[in-house]
């Protein structure tokens, strides 16, 4: 069972509440398998979107927030799902646990599995947008499901259709035949502020509709892993299993996120720490999916990395700002208009660029054939790029490398790249430099994250094509930080490797 998941398997019943409080790390709080793009669909679905003309008076909260949660609970619905899964492996079933035991004794210890294929169950929330029965929730909720029935507050059910998916942001839009639905108004998540009072509802558990209260903790989280494109809302307002999906609204009563995640610290449940996709990034998604029937984005076609103290120093830069770019496609746009492996891009559209996730999200939202205007930072002065973006490719949709920051260079054993290394190491057989070898865990590229497998391919901007040439770069480089490109699994990055 993946972190947070509420699956309701026939034969576990019983223990289904127990079993989701085990777990640990970021968890996803519905269904598994994030990765992928999955369009089913694109149906013709006009959304007449609803608009807050009648916002909440804040005035008077003299006996709490029932004004703001009153017409927002019943906009909120539970979505559950099913889908016919194998047995789980091995002879056990999770009654055998310790945990189990301490309640139920013995008494199902030699249980086996059944052999024949099983319907699994899980739980979601979901948010009704549109009164003719749009209702946003999260990919990971829907997933892999045969079957979704939705539940509104007034207790009817329906067969919900599924419209569309983006898996890079876990996002989906069903449809439920129904007119006259309570709605939520979409807010403008951009205004929000680090502690701004926010309610979460949602369907915590199984439990029904369910509303809590924290603040921002804060906005423009990037870089969990979570999701390929990734602007969270952080909260604290308590977020539990079965709240995927569910809204994020502010004191006003408008939806300003969806929940998808918490971070469990080990524990399995809520540690005051949760996620919610920010509804400016959903609702462009949402509009996409039920016009188009999946998502289209911008593409440059590099790799990019954020700008460190050392690299910009080691790139002479004034201050640390902008996204490097690290490697470049072939082909790609952003090749053809002479963007070069170095190049630190400072602005986009003549506004700054402060991170390489900044980028990425500005870019995907981005049309397709949009011409963009860069400024980057070439050899120790600024320049502009005009180019006209691509449409990103599904194979191109894989998150950029993650950072590893290395240090110096003791500790660390090289060897030539031959041909047969370079074929085991997935790489062209005209790639020229030095494979990595060992590096000593207790040295400096150890703890900055230089790996075995790893391929030197130049030296402070000297390229390396033999052991000699790399020991030449690395001596002239003396005691000083050193700036290596990097090449891990064909895709090249640079690292700044600091002395002890």
């Amino acid at each position: 069972m993946k972190n947070g998941e509420i699956h309701i398997p026939r034969w576990v019943a019983v223990v289904a509440l127990l079993a989701t409080l085990i777990g640990g790390g970021v968890l996803a709080i519905g269904l598994k398998d994030w990765t992928g793009h999955t369009v089913l669909g694109a149906p013709d679905v006009n959304v007449t979107l609803a608009r807050n003309t009648s916002p909440v008076p804040l005035g008077n909260f003299s006996n709490g927030f029932s004004t703001v949660l009153k017409s927002a609970l019943p906009a909120v619905v539970n979505i559950h799902t099913s889908k016919i899964v194998k047995p789980r492996p091995g002879g056990m079933l999770p009654f055998n646990e310790p945990f189990f035991r301490q309640f139920f004794g013995d008494q199902f210890g030699q249980m086996q599995p059944p052999s024949r294929l099983q319907r699994e169950q899980s739980l979601g929330s979901g948010v009704i947008v549109a009164a003719d029965g749009i209702i946003l929730t999260n990919n990971h909720v829907i997933d892999g499901a045969t079957d979704i029935k939705v539940d509104l507050a007034d207790k009817r059910q329906f067969q919900a259709k599924l419209i569309g998916t983006d898996a890079k942001t876990d996002v989906a839009v069903l449809k439920i035949e129904a007119t006259g639905l309570p709605t939520l108004a979409l807010g403008d998540s951009s205004k929000l502020q680090v502690g701004d009072l926010v309610f979460a509802i949602g369907e915590p558990f199984g439990l029904g509709g369910t509303a809590t209260m924290g603040i921002v903790s804060a906005t423009g989280r990037g870089n969990l892993g979570i999701e390929s494109y990734e602007d969270f809302i952080q909260t604290d307002a308590a977020i539990n299993p079965g709240n995927s999906g569910g809204a994020m609204i502010d004191l006003r009563g408008n939806l300003i996120g969806i929940n998808t995640a918490i971070e469990t610290g080990g524990g399995g449940g809520n540690q005051g720490v949760g996620f919610a996709i920010p509804i400016n990034m959903a609702r462009p998604v949402m509009e996409q999916i039920v016009s188009h029937g999946k998502v289209v984005r911008g593409y440059l076609g590099i790799y990019i990395q954020d700008v460190t103290s050392q690299m910009a120093k080691q790139f002479g830069l004034g201050e640390v700002r902008g996204a490097l770019v690290g490697d470049v496609s072939a082909d790609a746009p952003a090749s053809r208009a002479g963007m070069k492996r170095g190049d630190v891009i400072l602005q986009l559209n003549g506004q700054a660029v402060n991170s390489a996730n900044e980028l990425k999200l500005r870019i995907s939202q981005t049309a397709p054939k949009t011409a963009v205007k860069l400024q980057i930072w070439r050899e120790g002065k600024t320049q502009d790029l005009s180019i006209t973006l691509g449409e990103l490719p599904e194979e191109a949709a894989k998150a950029a490398p993650g950072e590893s920051v290395g240090g110096g260079l003791q500790g660390v054993e090289v060897q030539e790249l031959t041909p047969d290394i370079a074929q085991q190491l997935d790489l062209p057989a005209k790639t020229r430099g030095v494979v990595v070898s060992d590096v000593e865990p207790a040295s400096a590229p150890a703890a900055a994250g230089l790996n075995r497998g790893d391929v030197i391919q130049e030296v402070n901007h000297k390229p390396v094509g033999n052991i000699e040439q790399y020991r030449q770069a690395v001596a002239a480089a003396g005691d000083q930080s050193v700036l290596l490109l990097v090449n891990q699994h064909g895709i090249t990055r640079y690292v700044v490797v600091e002395p002890h």
